[in-house]
């Protein structure tokens, strides 16, 4: 709203400075700072009004140290990540854009189905929550819609070098900016409907989802919907659930979730800015930049609940938060068509989710061969195996910090790898 504000005076009257909102570094900024004041002060009441109506996290005995400390802790404090994020979005971002739109929707989506979750457990004091059919069933809608609007939308358009016509040889001075040289041909520069995504040392970096389907045929391309969607719903499914299984000690979650965000930040503006993407030689996405903003405010929202959500946690997010940041990371990592970087950048919630799987899986092999169940961490997840090792749930935090910006800046090296 500040946006179309700031645009209509600096055109209209020309007022001084008004034109600075044009600028997706100035807004991203703005974006940071306002959401992290948002959750700083929003956080403190809607803590204290959770407090008054008792909406407190029931602990299962689960024989962890400090755990017992943990009852009656506030939940539900996602709404404060959600609120954050989207005041200084609705404020400062272009919500004509349809990656930003997106996103508004993947948060409210996912936030209202944590919330029926979190609700069901506090209120009607059902501590399975809301069933898991019915969370899968969610997040696969969200999907669907995501992957419908990513493929048919025709803003959501990469830039090519198309061949436009055959020379022998033509002196630099005559080519104008919007067009490259090559050996024998002159290319333009269109935009242009594609399935490609990054990936790592291919070649270029990039891989198109439509070849997996060339085997269909001449026509074989109008036929790749059926294969990216689904891909797209594993995607979402995945992720929201990796950061749902992280949420399990002080900061963890909230603190992996702000690294990410930050990458895909990065990601996003040099993919959403021609000179950053010319220079990078990577993929350039029209309108992408705008994902800045909105990213933005997702690392000063989720930097400011981490003040109340450190160790000893003052409130907890619960589902309502945690399915929507993992939906978050999800959607915007394919909104920059960097999506199978995610098992590098969200390491963290990959391993998470796969030392339970194979925990229970190793569990009902072992029950079904010798009759007893056997484990092969103390506890999953990952996170509860090291505190029945002794390590204080602080530490256990910061070395997965450590580990996640790690992953991160791996993940952005990998954008040179080919």
């Amino acid at each position: 709203m500040l946006y179309y504000l700031f645009q209509y005076v600096h055109s209209h009257y020309n007022f001084p400075g008004a034109g600075v909102f044009q600028y997706i570094s100035f807004r991203a900024a703005l974006a940071i700072i306002l959401s992290l004041v948002f959750s700083l002060l929003l956080g403190k009441r809607i803590i204290q009004y959770l407090l008054r109506m008792q909406v407190g996290e029931t602990i299962r005995d689960l024989g962890l140290d400090g755990q017992k400390q943990k009852q009656g802790t506030p939940t539900m404090g996602g709404l404060i990540i959600i609120a954050a994020i989207l005041i200084p979005t609705f404020l400062l971002a272009k919500l004509q854009n349809v990656y930003v739109i997106l996103m508004i929707v993947s948060t409210i989506w996912l936030g209202l189905i944590g919330f029926l979750d979190d609700y069901i457990k506090v209120f009607k004091k059902d501590k399975k929550g809301l069933a898991g059919k019915f969370k899968v069933m969610g997040q696969v809608g969200l999907g669907l819609i995501v992957g419908t609007v990513l493929y048919f939308n025709s803003y959501v358009v990469v830039r090519e070098h198309i061949a436009k016509e055959t020379i022998s040889w033509a002196p630099k001075s005559n080519i104008v900016d919007d067009l490259q040289q090559g050996e024998n041909m002159i290319f333009d520069k269109q935009d242009v409907k594609s399935m490609k995504t990054t990936i790592p040392f291919f070649k270029n970096n990039e891989f198109d989802y439509a070849d997996l389907l060339s085997f269909l045929g001449s026509a074989y391309r109008k036929w790749a919907f059926l294969l990216y969607i689904p891909i797209v719903i594993l995607i979402i499914t995945a992720v929201s659930n990796g950061a749902n299984i992280t949420d399990g000690i002080d900061g963890l979650a909230t603190g992996t979730s702000a690294i990410i965000g930050a990458t895909i930040g990065i990601l996003a503006y040099v993919s959403g800015n021609t000179v950053f993407a010319n220079y990078l030689n990577i993929m350039y996405i029209p309108y992408s930049g705008e994902l800045v903003v909105f990213m933005s405010a997702f690392v000063g929202a989720c930097v400011g609940f981490l003040w109340y959500n450190s160790y000893p946690a003052q409130v907890f997010m619960g589902d309502t938060g945690s399915l929507a940041l993992g939906g978050i990371i999800a959607v915007a990592a394919l909104s920059v068509r960097k999506e199978l970087l995610i098992p590098i950048l969200c390491g963290i919630f990959l391993v998470e989710n796969l030392s339970v799987v194979i925990q229970v899986s190793y569990f009902k092999y072992t029950k079904n061969k010798y009759g007893e169940g056997r484990r092969i961490f103390k506890m999953s997840p990952l996170h509860h195996h090291y505190q029945k090792e002794g390590y204080h749930e602080a530490k256990i935090v910061t070395r997965f910090w450590i580990i996640g910006i790690t992953l991160a800046v791996l993940t952005i090296v990998t954008l040179k790898l080919r």
